[in-house]
């Protein structure tokens, strides 16, 4: 049984939260304030986050970037009534697993928690621990990539996506494709989010890396 935690300050929305996933068969731990998430967090096994921004003592950013520069991985779904793209590309560059703004639907929020809890448990279930593909190399483990001996620093969506292109090499993933496999969930249908990442991979790894297969997609060149 999945244990979740629910860092929110407002008794309404966590309450309802909190019903609908004990209804659906998890187990639920409530906190109101930044920095008892963080010792809940820190101090107890828990497979999902539910992360509100606006939280009192540390809001919810300082909370995210505190998690993840300790190293935990621990799967986390941003909840904020701000609705700005530069919020969602912050939250998302930030290590966050995926992002709703307020008003939300529960069915919505329930699909994403078992998206993120169903890609944790086969990421944990997986053997290899390396892919590699010419002279670039991740490390699924450590979350670190390399370009030949160079070690190259990637955020956590950046990661992502160069775990996806090498699970598919020399195969044409349309930006849809990129989208679920990296967010989780689709941007705007005017958004650009796929294509900023796949220009930071191409600056950051090789520029060759990855070709745009017009009107279909990205392909990553297996060489």
């Amino acid at each position: 049984m999945s244990r979740i935690l629910i860092a929110e300050d407002e008794p309404r929305i966590s309450a309802f939260i909190e019903k609908g996933l004990k209804a659906n068969g998890y187990t639920v731990s409530v906190v109101q304030d930044g920095k008892e998430a963080l010792q809940v967090a820190n101090s107890n096994d828990f497979d999902l986050m539910i992360l509100d921004i606006g939280l009192p003592s540390q809001d919810g950013w300082t909370v995210l970037s505190t998690l993840r520069g300790q190293g935990e991985y621990l799967p986390i779904v941003i909840l904020t009534a701000r609705d700005d793209v530069n919020d969602k590309v912050l939250g998302l560059e930030g290590g966050a697993d995926d992002y709703m703004t307020k008003p939300f639907r529960f069915e919505e929020l329930l699909a994403r928690v078992r998206l993120r809890l169903r890609s944790k448990t086969q990421t944990a279930t997986k053997e290899i621990a390396e892919l590699q593909s010419g002279n670039i190399t991740i490390d699924l483990r450590l979350r670190q990539a390399k370009v030949g001996d160079r070690s190259v620093e990637l955020s956590a969506k950046e990661f992502i996506m160069i775990e996806t292109f090498l699970r598919h090499p020399n195969q044409v993933l349309s930006r849809e494709q990129l989208l679920s496999a990296v967010w989780g969930y689709d941007y705007d249908p005017g958004s650009n989010i796929v294509d900023v990442y796949v220009g930071y991979l191409r600056k950051k790894l090789s520029s060759q890396l990855i070709e745009t297969v017009r009107g279909m997609g990205y392909r990553f060149v297996n060489k």
